[in-house]
Protein backbone atom coordinates (compact mmCIF):
# COMPACT_ATOMS: atom_id res chain seq x y z
CA UNK A 1 0.00 0.00 0.00
CA UNK A 2 1.35 3.41 -0.98
CA UNK A 3 2.14 5.33 2.22
CA UNK A 4 0.85 8.53 0.60
CA UNK A 5 -2.67 7.06 0.53
CA UNK A 6 -5.24 6.88 3.32
CA UNK A 7 -6.02 3.14 3.42
CA UNK A 8 -9.65 3.45 4.49
CA UNK A 9 -11.04 6.44 2.54
CA UNK A 10 -11.71 6.51 -1.20
CA UNK A 11 -13.64 8.53 -3.75
CA UNK A 12 -15.53 7.23 -6.78
CA UNK A 13 -16.96 9.14 -9.74
CA UNK A 14 -20.25 8.35 -11.45
CA UNK A 15 -19.75 10.22 -14.73
CA UNK A 16 -22.92 10.69 -16.77
CA UNK A 17 -22.36 11.53 -20.43
CA UNK A 18 -25.05 12.66 -22.86
CA UNK A 19 -24.38 12.14 -26.58
CA UNK A 20 -27.53 13.87 -27.96
CA UNK A 21 -29.33 10.52 -28.18
CA UNK A 22 -28.44 8.40 -25.13
CA UNK A 23 -27.48 8.85 -21.53
CA UNK A 24 -24.31 6.95 -20.73
CA UNK A 25 -22.18 6.30 -17.68
CA UNK A 26 -18.42 5.79 -17.60
CA UNK A 27 -17.22 2.42 -16.30
CA UNK A 28 -13.78 0.90 -15.88
CA UNK A 29 -13.35 -2.77 -16.82
CA UNK A 30 -11.65 -4.95 -14.23
CA UNK A 31 -10.26 -8.50 -14.33
CA UNK A 32 -9.81 -10.37 -11.05
CA UNK A 33 -8.28 -13.82 -10.51
CA UNK A 34 -10.22 -15.95 -8.05
CA UNK A 35 -9.63 -19.68 -7.45
CA UNK A 36 -7.80 -20.02 -10.74
CA UNK A 37 -10.50 -18.30 -12.82
CA UNK A 38 -10.50 -14.77 -14.19
CA UNK A 39 -13.63 -12.78 -13.45
CA UNK A 40 -14.53 -9.68 -15.45
CA UNK A 41 -16.64 -6.91 -13.96
CA UNK A 42 -16.99 -3.14 -13.97
CA UNK A 43 -16.37 -0.34 -11.51
CA UNK A 44 -16.57 3.42 -11.37
CA UNK A 45 -13.38 5.45 -11.69
CA UNK A 46 -12.04 5.74 -8.16
CA UNK A 47 -9.14 5.26 -5.79
CA UNK A 48 -7.89 6.00 -2.29
CA UNK A 49 -7.46 9.56 -1.06
CA UNK A 50 -4.00 10.96 -0.31
CA UNK A 51 -3.09 12.31 3.11
CA UNK A 52 -2.39 15.77 1.69
CA UNK A 53 -5.64 16.36 -0.26
CA UNK A 54 -9.28 17.02 0.49
CA UNK A 55 -12.09 14.98 -1.06
CA UNK A 56 -12.85 17.37 -3.93
CA UNK A 57 -9.19 17.53 -4.92
CA UNK A 58 -8.86 13.75 -4.74
CA UNK A 59 -11.94 13.23 -6.88
CA UNK A 60 -10.67 15.59 -9.59
CA UNK A 61 -7.18 14.07 -9.52
CA UNK A 62 -8.34 10.48 -9.75
CA UNK A 63 -10.80 11.19 -12.54
CA UNK A 64 -8.11 12.95 -14.55
CA UNK A 65 -5.56 10.17 -13.95
CA UNK A 66 -7.94 7.39 -14.96
CA UNK A 67 -9.87 9.05 -17.79
CA UNK A 68 -8.23 12.34 -18.77
CA UNK A 69 -11.42 14.20 -17.85
CA UNK A 70 -11.13 17.55 -16.09
CA UNK A 71 -13.00 20.83 -15.64
CA UNK A 72 -16.43 19.20 -15.68
CA UNK A 73 -19.42 19.56 -13.35
CA UNK A 74 -18.97 17.38 -10.24
CA UNK A 75 -20.93 17.12 -7.02
CA UNK A 76 -20.43 15.03 -3.91
CA UNK A 77 -23.19 12.53 -3.12
CA UNK A 78 -22.96 10.80 0.27
CA UNK A 79 -20.70 8.36 2.11
CA UNK A 80 -21.07 4.61 1.57
CA UNK A 81 -19.57 2.65 4.44
CA UNK A 82 -21.43 -0.59 5.17
CA UNK A 83 -19.33 -3.19 6.97
CA UNK A 84 -19.39 -5.66 4.07
CA UNK A 85 -19.25 -3.29 1.08
CA UNK A 86 -15.89 -4.72 -0.07
CA UNK A 87 -16.39 -8.34 0.93
CA UNK A 88 -19.78 -9.37 -0.45
CA UNK A 89 -18.28 -11.21 -3.41
CA UNK A 90 -15.30 -13.61 -3.29
CA UNK A 91 -13.58 -11.93 -6.26
CA UNK A 92 -13.67 -8.60 -4.42
CA UNK A 93 -11.90 -10.16 -1.43
CA UNK A 94 -9.34 -11.59 -3.83
CA UNK A 95 -8.77 -8.13 -5.26
CA UNK A 96 -8.23 -6.66 -1.78
CA UNK A 97 -5.59 -9.29 -1.07
CA UNK A 98 -3.90 -8.63 -4.41
CA UNK A 99 -3.41 -4.94 -3.57
CA UNK A 100 -2.19 -5.71 -0.04
CA UNK A 101 -5.15 -4.18 1.74
CA UNK A 102 -5.89 -6.58 4.64
CA UNK A 103 -8.15 -4.14 6.51
CA UNK A 104 -10.97 -4.90 4.04
CA UNK A 105 -12.79 -1.75 5.14
CA UNK A 106 -12.93 1.35 2.99
CA UNK A 107 -15.47 4.14 3.24
CA UNK A 108 -16.08 5.73 -0.15
CA UNK A 109 -17.48 9.15 -0.96
CA UNK A 110 -18.81 9.10 -4.53
CA UNK A 111 -19.33 12.10 -6.77
CA UNK A 112 -21.50 12.40 -9.81
CA UNK A 113 -20.31 14.29 -12.85
CA UNK A 114 -21.87 15.51 -16.09
CA UNK A 115 -20.29 15.84 -19.52
CA UNK A 116 -21.49 16.60 -23.03
CA UNK A 117 -20.01 13.78 -25.13
CA UNK A 118 -21.02 15.39 -28.39
CA UNK A 119 -18.60 18.25 -27.77
CA UNK A 120 -15.42 16.78 -26.38
CA UNK A 121 -15.60 13.62 -24.39
CA UNK A 122 -16.27 10.28 -25.96
CA UNK A 123 -13.43 9.92 -28.46
CA UNK A 124 -10.69 10.85 -26.02
CA UNK A 125 -11.86 8.66 -23.15
CA UNK A 126 -12.26 5.53 -25.23
CA UNK A 127 -8.53 5.69 -25.93
CA UNK A 128 -8.17 4.26 -22.42
CA UNK A 129 -8.27 0.49 -22.91
CA UNK A 130 -10.34 -0.18 -19.78
CA UNK A 131 -12.75 2.77 -19.91
CA UNK A 132 -16.08 2.43 -21.71
CA UNK A 133 -19.25 4.47 -22.05
CA UNK A 134 -22.20 2.22 -21.19
CA UNK A 135 -25.85 3.07 -21.83
CA UNK A 136 -27.52 3.79 -18.48
CA UNK A 137 -30.32 1.35 -19.33
CA UNK A 138 -27.80 -1.51 -19.51
CA UNK A 139 -25.99 -0.92 -16.22
CA UNK A 140 -28.41 -2.84 -13.99
CA UNK A 141 -27.63 -6.02 -15.92
CA UNK A 142 -23.86 -5.72 -15.56
CA UNK A 143 -21.68 -7.18 -12.80
CA UNK A 144 -20.42 -4.16 -10.85
CA UNK A 145 -17.72 -4.38 -8.21
CA UNK A 146 -18.40 -3.92 -4.51
CA UNK A 147 -21.55 -1.83 -3.85
CA UNK A 148 -21.32 0.12 -7.09
CA UNK A 149 -24.85 -0.88 -8.15
CA UNK A 150 -26.15 0.88 -5.03
CA UNK A 151 -23.98 3.90 -5.75
CA UNK A 152 -25.19 3.99 -9.36
CA UNK A 153 -28.87 3.88 -8.39
CA UNK A 154 -28.41 6.62 -5.81
CA UNK A 155 -26.45 8.81 -8.26
CA UNK A 156 -29.10 8.43 -10.98
CA UNK A 157 -31.91 9.22 -8.54
CA UNK A 158 -30.00 12.28 -7.32
CA UNK A 159 -29.38 13.48 -10.87
CA UNK A 160 -33.06 13.23 -11.73
CA UNK A 161 -34.12 15.02 -8.56
CA UNK A 162 -31.66 17.83 -9.10
CA UNK A 163 -32.66 18.27 -12.74
CA UNK A 164 -36.07 19.27 -11.41
CA UNK A 165 -34.68 21.95 -9.09
CA UNK A 166 -31.41 23.12 -10.65
CA UNK A 167 -30.35 24.16 -14.18
CA UNK A 168 -28.12 21.12 -14.64
CA UNK A 169 -29.40 20.26 -18.10
CA UNK A 170 -27.38 23.14 -19.51
CA UNK A 171 -24.16 21.40 -18.44
CA UNK A 172 -25.01 18.84 -21.13
CA UNK A 173 -25.81 21.27 -23.94
CA UNK A 174 -23.69 23.38 -26.26
CA UNK A 175 -23.69 27.11 -25.51
CA UNK A 176 -26.36 27.56 -28.22
CA UNK A 177 -29.05 24.93 -28.43
CA UNK A 178 -32.49 24.23 -29.85
CA UNK A 179 -35.51 23.52 -27.67
CA UNK A 180 -35.65 20.04 -29.18
CA UNK A 181 -32.14 19.37 -27.85
CA UNK A 182 -33.17 20.56 -24.39
CA UNK A 183 -36.33 18.46 -24.45
CA UNK A 184 -34.34 15.41 -25.52
CA UNK A 185 -32.13 15.62 -22.42
CA UNK A 186 -35.13 15.48 -20.11
CA UNK A 187 -36.73 12.66 -22.09
CA UNK A 188 -33.58 10.52 -22.08
CA UNK A 189 -32.61 11.06 -18.44
CA UNK A 190 -36.15 10.51 -17.13
CA UNK A 191 -36.96 7.78 -19.64
CA UNK A 192 -40.23 9.39 -20.76
CA UNK A 193 -41.79 11.15 -23.73
CA UNK A 194 -42.82 14.79 -23.35
CA UNK A 195 -45.49 16.70 -25.18
CA UNK A 196 -43.71 19.23 -27.38
CA UNK A 197 -46.29 21.97 -26.94
CA UNK A 198 -46.41 21.74 -23.15
CA UNK A 199 -42.64 21.62 -22.91
CA UNK A 200 -42.22 24.78 -24.97
CA UNK A 201 -44.93 26.52 -22.98
CA UNK A 202 -42.96 25.85 -19.82
CA UNK A 203 -39.75 27.13 -21.44
CA UNK A 204 -41.47 30.38 -22.45
CA UNK A 205 -41.93 31.21 -18.75
CA UNK A 206 -38.22 30.90 -17.96
CA UNK A 207 -36.51 34.26 -18.48
CA UNK A 208 -33.01 32.79 -18.29
CA UNK A 209 -33.54 30.72 -21.46
CA UNK A 210 -32.94 33.43 -24.03
CA UNK A 211 -34.03 33.22 -27.66
CA UNK A 212 -31.31 34.16 -30.17
CA UNK A 213 -31.57 35.63 -33.66
CA UNK A 214 -29.86 32.51 -34.96
CA UNK A 215 -30.93 29.16 -36.37
CA UNK A 216 -29.37 25.74 -36.67
CA UNK A 217 -27.00 25.14 -39.56
CA UNK A 218 -26.01 21.97 -41.37
CA UNK A 219 -29.18 20.06 -40.49
CA UNK A 220 -31.36 18.00 -42.84
CA UNK A 221 -34.60 19.18 -41.27
CA UNK A 222 -36.01 22.69 -41.10
CA UNK A 223 -33.50 24.75 -39.06
CA UNK A 224 -34.77 25.47 -35.58
CA UNK A 225 -34.25 28.65 -33.61
CA UNK A 226 -31.35 28.64 -31.16
CA UNK A 227 -31.41 29.59 -27.49
CA UNK A 228 -28.88 30.16 -24.73
CA UNK A 229 -28.90 29.77 -20.96
CA UNK A 230 -28.15 33.11 -19.27
CA UNK A 231 -26.39 32.36 -16.01
CA UNK A 232 -26.43 36.08 -15.22
CA UNK A 233 -30.22 36.29 -15.41
CA UNK A 234 -30.55 33.03 -13.50
CA UNK A 235 -28.38 34.36 -10.66
CA UNK A 236 -30.51 37.51 -10.44
CA UNK A 237 -33.67 35.42 -10.21
CA UNK A 238 -32.15 32.83 -7.90
CA UNK A 239 -34.46 33.82 -5.07
CA UNK A 240 -37.22 32.19 -7.10
CA UNK A 241 -37.47 28.44 -6.97
CA UNK A 242 -36.18 26.63 -10.05
CA UNK A 243 -39.02 24.25 -10.81
CA UNK A 244 -38.63 21.99 -13.79
CA UNK A 245 -41.15 19.37 -12.73
CA UNK A 246 -42.17 17.41 -15.82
Amino acid sequence: MDKQLIPNVSVDSVVFGFDSVHQNVLLIGRNTLYEGTWHHDWKFPGDLVRWDEDLDTASKRILKELTGLQDIYMKQLKAFGSLDRLTRRPQDISWLISIDHPEKRVITIPYYALINLSKNGKKNIELSINARWINVDDVSGLPLAFDHQEIFKFALETLRNELRTKPLAFELLPSKFSLSQLQKIYEVIFGISLDKRNFRKKISNLNYIVALDEKETGVLHRPARLYMFSREIYQKLKTENFDFTI
